[in-house]
């Protein structure tokens, strides 16, 4: 009897010590399926809709900043010229919120404007005074259509909410520029024409 009550504690001790040997295995299951998931907590943009936005924008900016800076001093209209400086400021302001919302986003911003961008600078830089300002601004109002349209579209259906937002921040501020193109367009082409009635007049 005295065996068999031996044999019974025996038997029970070595289930409880099996038992807690088993118990840190499954507890530590959870917490190894949280720290596999970490990561993806992290602020990142996927190569979507969002992704291609803010490369677009990035270029799109110094782009911007770029003939800004070229047409303040090829520029013969004044309204043309205090566009381009309009330019200079705003896009280079938003160009470094961009590249701080990018960085919080791991997205690397190229270090250019771009093939298609660089063309049009040279194609610029080849002309003067009112051809200047009047293709200068051809180029301001192409651009910033598409711009108010990009910017419209991300703000309203963007899937990262900080992009989404920067967005909508940043949108107003091109509609202004849009309005001030149609004004600056409008004014070079008059003074282009005054200049030529003046010319044949003489």
């Amino acid at each position: 009897m005295e065996e068999v009550i031996a044999m019974t504690k025996m038997f029970v001790y070595g289930t409880v010590v099996l038992t807690l040997a088993a118990a840190p295995a499954f507890a530590q299951q959870p917490n190894s399926g949280s720290q596999g998931t970490s990561p993806t907590s992290a602020s990142r943009v996927e190569k979507n809709a969002d992704h291609d936005f803010i490369l677009e924008a990035a270029m799109g900016g110094m782009a911007e900043v770029e003939l800004g800076q070229l047409a303040s001093g090829k520029a013969q209209s004044d309204p043309v010229k205090q566009f381009a400086q309009r330019m200079v400021t705003d896009h280079g302001k938003a160009n470094e919120e961009l590249k701080s919302l990018a960085q919080s986003r791991r997205v690397t911003l190229p270090t250019d404007s771009g093939v298609h961008h660089k063309a049009i600078k040279d194609r610029l830089a080849k002309l003067s005074g009112a051809d200047f300002d009047r293709a200068y601004m051809q180029e301001m109002l192409t651009d910033h259509r598409k711009d108010v349209n990009a910017f419209r579209k991300e703000s309203q259906s963007g899937q990262d909410a900080e992009v989404k937002a920067w967005a909508a921040k940043t949108l107003p501020t091109l509609e202004e520029h849009l309005k001030m193109a149609e004004s600056a367009s409008r004014a070079a082409v008059g003074t282009s024409g005054t200049k030529t009635d003046s010319g044949t007049g003489a």
